[in-house]
């Protein structure tokens, strides 16, 4: 069977207009593999690092972006069940994700669950499991406990705020004024994040200190972050925003957090650092498939019940991925911005 697919090409660093649009044959799936064909993908933190050359292990120019996906399988390669043929799934790609179609290996795949449209799917694939990863694996923050969330209005943010209030935990998140009630409609505590006392305003609403802080942004905040914490309290850092913009070398902000963390983390204060990481462990592959398809299929089952609300900021067709990174970068939207493929044939 013969497949064409329509890619998206991140050329070197450029502004979001300066993405290009390629065509060509999509090779045939080979042993283990299929064809996915592309209903929504997202735009992520990840990609609007990557135009910059500075997410920590991206690919050389040029590559494709798209950090995960949500399709119908169109083709099974050899040694591959024929039933997922036609059946919806989601998948975490790190890159290739912004194609119509596209060739993965089968064992990535994790079912959407019926009745759940591929656009809510695809809010929740890696902002779902990374927010799972976080609180349940990595804070380990049990009922009753009171967390904050830096960016509570962004798609990891709003996720973590949501799944946090089902587990009974009260979280302050941060957020600009303007999505103040979003925040709220979510189930959070908000704080103006342009508040030069922000942390000030959050040690008035948690004066024992709090059980986890989520910091995306590190820099120099990540000290105040920590400053948060009672004892037993978790600090888990994500990313790296406060210095996306920085010219230099796309490691450095990234391992300076991880030597800060490090020594946090041994000293005898009770309280524990880490920086999340949600490729950890992929060298044991098994292990690592598993872990990823046990936890995003409990974030789908609680999205498909209700439990979590898919937050979508904007849908935008594969020809206009320059504009969804555009306006993902903007930082005025609530969720993800969406990137949806052709309709089906």
């Amino acid at each position: 069977m013969s497949t064409s697919t329509t890619e998206i090409v991140l050329p070197g660093k450029v502004d979001p207009a300066g993405l290009q649009v390629r065509d060509r044959a999509l090779p045939a799936p080979g042993a283990g593999q299929v064809v996915l064909r592309m209903e929504a993908t997202g735009v992520s933190f990840a990609e609007q690092q990557m135009r910059r050359g500075k997410y920590y292990d991206q690919p050389a120019f040029p590559f494709v972006p798209g950090y995960d996906v949500v399709g119908t399988v169109t083709e099974a390669g050899p040694g591959v069940d024929a039933a997922l043929v036609g059946g919806r799934f989601a998948a975490v790609t790190k890159i290739g994700g912004w194609a119509s179609a596209l060739v993965l290996d089968a064992a990535d795949l994790v079912p959407v669950p019926d009745g759940v449209d591929a656009g809510a799917a695809e809010t929740v694939v890696v902002n779902g499991i990374t927010a799972w990863q976080m609180l349940h694996r990595s804070a380990r923050v049990r009922e009753g406990g009171t967390i904050v969330v830096l960016g509570a209005n962004g798609g990891v943010g709003s996720t973590l705020v949501q799944l946090a209030r089902h587990a009974g935990i009260t979280v302050i998140g941060t957020a600009s004024q303007r999505h103040h009630d979003a925040v709220r409609e979510l189930g959070a505590i908000p704080v103006d994040y342009r508040d030069p006392d922000m942390y000030e305003r959050i040690r008035e609403l948690a004066p024992d200190g709090v059980d986890a802080v989520f910091d995306h942004v590190g820099g120099a905040g990540l000290v105040e972050s920590w400053k948060l914490l009672r004892k037993g309290g978790a600090l888990v850092s994500y990313g790296t925003a406060a210095t996306k913009n920085e010219d230099g070398n796309s490691r450095l902000p990234v391992l300076k957090s991880f030597a800060r963390l490090a020594i946090w983390n041994v000293l005898p204060n009770g309280k524990s650092a880490s920086f999340y990481n949600f490729w950890a462990g992929k060298r044991n592959l098994a292990a690592f498939r598993a872990r990823l398809s046990e936890d995003l299929r409990q974030v789908l089952r609680l999205l498909a019940d209700g439990v979590l609300t898919a937050h979508i900021a904007g849908r935008f067709p594969l020809s206009e991925a320059g504009a969804a990174l555009e306006l993902a970068e903007s930082r005025t939207v609530l969720g993800k911005v969406l990137i949806v493929g052709p309709p089906s044939p």
